[in-house]
């Protein structure tokens, strides 16, 4: 019994149950030549947090151990069936369609064994995540999950759809209109399913335009949507309407004719990367709850400075992130009788990947639109790994040739404004230059409650393993960090701590 509550308490991690170790676990429970089951006589407490450790497929295993067992997985809380459980992988720009059949079938298999064997009402499913491939499968899948909807309690339940190929592999526009055309068949064939979900994930979709609207209908407990490059048929715009969504994130979509967020009455997150539109990419309409947006966004020559103002409508924000991604600065200064609406109650702003070629004091018209910001974060840096250098690929792909804030000029702060709530102020990607030292003194000069700077070197890639350039500029020694304070303080005595966080 001893290594076994070991290994209850210990908590060791799912490696160490492979494919096998659940027969091999149950085998060494029964010791050589006994008959004495020991491991399942524990008590259910213990075996499912054993059982709770094992991937989905090794779950489904169990349930052939023994009468004893075969309870054990009916009645686990969380149940997250995802195709890298069949050795297909996150990465799919290798898999072959053969791969990805095979991969739905077992999803099915192991849905329904997963599915089919709960007794009714008796035990809640507190999570039900299926991630699945558009394709024959996946109806049946549907249709399970939606039987196991109308007989048992589940709280939050999520579908990630997939297709066969993906962006990697290059789908083109009648492969994009083909997967619309199967997700509206898959939603029509299993609408107590889609009903009941909480969260939906789709990619690379094309759909007719009545399409979305109809499916939003359809999801009516519908929490959380990720759309990754979708577009509706005949370049017209996606219009959002839902009593439940609070959680959307619109990832390379190519809505030509714009997002318009037109009712989402508790809509509080939003994230919008990328898009090719000229006009405005969204713009906001009722969406009182609106806590936090966040806008990301390769700024090519023809596309348009926007407005917060505008796109943001009505919306009163808290949370306020704009990665620029070393590009084109694509916001244009406002005023704060402009701003008014939008920035009352913002408290937190990031801006991330400014180039290192563009001024800063565009920055300072957030700080005069809002009076109630705690913490102010930029981040100057070009990411060289991520950006296009070459000049014909530049001009192939229409990206700006002129200034990178070219557009961002502002006349900057009043001599007599103060704000006094601003607390913090964080540079990323500092350097010894003047451009820093005026910036810093100009929020220095406004913010009168100012308590911490702090000047932090450029922004490591981890997962990428490249070190910051030997030209870099920041300051390491203590003479240098003295001498950046006294370039800052410039001659005055401010009581605000300059801070260089290693």
């Amino acid at each position: 019994m001893r290594p076994i509550l070991l290994a209850a308490t210990r908590e060791p991690s799912a490696a160490k149950f492979t494919a096998t170790n659940s027969s091999r676990i149950y085998a060494g429970a029964m010791g050589k030549g006994s008959q004495v089951d020991r491991l399942s006589n524990l008590p259910n407490d213990i075996l499912l947090n054993i059982v709770d450790r094992l991937g989905i497929v090794d779950i489904a295993r169990t349930s052939f151990l023994s009468k004893r067992w075969r309870q054990i997985p009916a009645m686990l809380s969380k149940i997250d069936i995802v195709v890298g459980s069949f050795k297909l992988g996150k990465d799919r720009s290798n898999a072959t369609s053969d791969d990805v059949v095979r991969a739905n079938s077992t999803t099915l298999e192991i849905t329904r064994r997963m599915l089919e064997n709960r007794p009714p009402s008796q035990y809640t499913i507190d999570l039900l995540s299926v991630q699945l491939f558009l394709g024959d499968d996946a109806i049946s899948i549907g249709q399970t999950v939606a039987n196991t909807m109308a007989t048992q309690k589940v709280g939050s339940s999520e579908f990630t759809i997939l297709t066969d190929k993906d962006g990697r592999k290059g789908c083109t526009y009648d492969d994009l209109v083909a997967y619309g055309r199967q997700l509206r068949s898959f939603v029509d064939a299993c609408p107590v399913a889609f009903g009941g979900l909480t969260r939906l994930k789709l990619e690379h979709l094309t759909l007719a335009q009545p399409d979305f609207p109809e499916i939003f209908g359809i999801c009516k407990r519908l929490e959380f949507l990720h759309l990754f490059n979708c577009d509706v048929e005949i370049s017209s715009s996606l219009q959002v309407e839902h009593p439940q969504l609070s959680q959307l994130e619109i990832i390379n979509c190519r809505f030509e004719g714009g997002v318009d967020l037109k009712w989402l009455p508790k809509l509080a997150l939003l994230t919008f990367k990328g898009w090719l539109s000229q006009e405005d990419p969204f713009c906001v309409g009722h969406a009182p709850l609106l806590e936090s947006v966040s806008i990301s966004n390769i700024g090519l020559s023809y596309h348009k400075m926007l407005k917060l103002s505008e796109i943001l409508g009505k919306a009163t924000i808290s949370d306020l992130h704009l990665n620029f991604r070393s590009e084109k600065i694509w916001v244009k200064p406002e005023g704060p009788k402009q701003l008014r609406q939008v920035f009352h109650s913002l408290k937190v702003v990031t801006l991330d990947h400014i180039s290192e070629e563009c001024d800063l004091a565009w920055t300072l018209f957030i700080l005069q639109g809002a009076p109630f910001l705690k913490e102010l974060c930029i981040q100057v840096w070009d990411n060289v790994r991520e950006m296009i250098r070459d000049e014909e690929e530049r001009k192939k792909h229409a990206f700006s040739e002129e200034k990178k804030d070219k557009g961002a000029e502002w006349e900057g702060l009043a001599s007599d404004f103060k704000h006094h709530n601003l607390t913090v102020l964080r540079i990323y990607g500092f350097q010894a230059e003047c451009k820093f030292f005026e910036f810093i003194r100009s929020v220095m000069e406004a913010a009168v409650d100012l308590e911490g700077i702090y000047l932090h070197n450029r922004v490591l890639c981890k997962t990428r393993n490249f070190m910051v350039p030997s030209s870099s500029k920041y300051p390491r020694t203590y003479k240098q960090k003295m001498s950046v304070r006294n370039k800052i303080y410039k001659g005055n005595c401010w009581m605000v701590g300059i801070h260089f966080p290693g």
